[in-house]
């Protein structure tokens, strides 16, 4: 009997303990919300702006194109390369097109739709290519290809100072001074002419086309003596030509 009273006892106790313990833990979570609720009311009174919250975007993908999209680009030049030798010109551009929607950035893949479309005689849209190319690399080719494309549009003028440029940054090469002035005699400036074709035939001195332009330059020029001395070279290399004898016989007799 004594050692149940002594169990009651113990346990009455051991309840007892427990209580308090909850009891003081309640209170210190019921004093914790209650500072927090009055930090949080000081904040607002200090007129403090809560944020709300925002979904923070993933960083987006590197733009560099992956090797495996780099695999599918070569494979399609390839492949357009291919349809190119066999002059499938609409499957050419398809390739190409496709490309481009891969890496659109490619400026080489640009550049081989713009000398496509140069060769195909859509001049509008090689135009429109080589400028947005030359936004982006200045090429001497780029301008170059914009002079021819502006010549077969009869914008004379604007092939003309795209052909300037393609001279002023390789100045060495005849071709680029012939260009010119084909150009220029299309605009009827023959007084700039002249000089680039004479140029031009230092190195090309066999080339009987500019040999005609340039006499033909002469002639607008009024400057006869020199267009005789022209035309007696086309004769030297063309001696069968009829017309050319027709000229000179025209001109000695002037």
């Amino acid at each position: 009997m004594v050692y149940l009273l002594v169990f009651l006892v113990s346990s009455l106790g051991i309840l007892l303990i427990f209580g308090v313990r909850m009891l003081l833990r309640h209170r210190s979570v019921r004093r914790l919300v209650r500072s927090v609720k009055t930090r949080f009311d000081s904040v607002e009174e200090r007129g403090a702006v809560l944020l709300e919250e925002t979904n923070i975007e993933k960083p987006k993908r590197n733009p560099r194109t992956s090797a495996i999209e780099l695999q599918k680009v070569r494979a399609l030049m390839r492949s357009a390369e291919r349809a190119l030798a066999l002059q499938q010109y609409d499957q050419t551009e398809q390739l190409f097109i496709q490309a481009l929607t891969i890496h659109p950035d490619s400026v080489d893949t640009r550049a081989q739709l713009a000398k496509l479309y140069l060769m195909t005689g859509r001049y509008a849209k090689a135009e429109a290519l080589y400028k947005e190319l030359l936004l982006t690399r200045d090429d001497v080719s780029f301008f170059a290809n914009l002079g021819l494309a502006y010549y077969h549009q009869e914008k004379f003028v604007d092939a003309c100072h795209a052909y300037q440029e393609a001279l002023n940054r390789d100045p060495q090469t005849p071709e680029r001074s012939a260009a010119l002035g084909r150009a220029c005699i299309a605009a009827r400036r023959f007084e700039e002419a002249a000089p680039l074709l004479e140029k031009a035939l230092m190195r090309l001195s066999r080339d009987t086309e500019l040999m005609h332009m340039l006499a033909e330059c002469y002639l607008q020029l009024q400057q006869k003596e020199k267009a005789e001395e022209a035309y007696r070279k086309i004769n030297k290399l063309e001696p069968y030509n009829e017309g050319v004898k027709q000229k000179i016989s025209a001109l000695a007799n002037a």
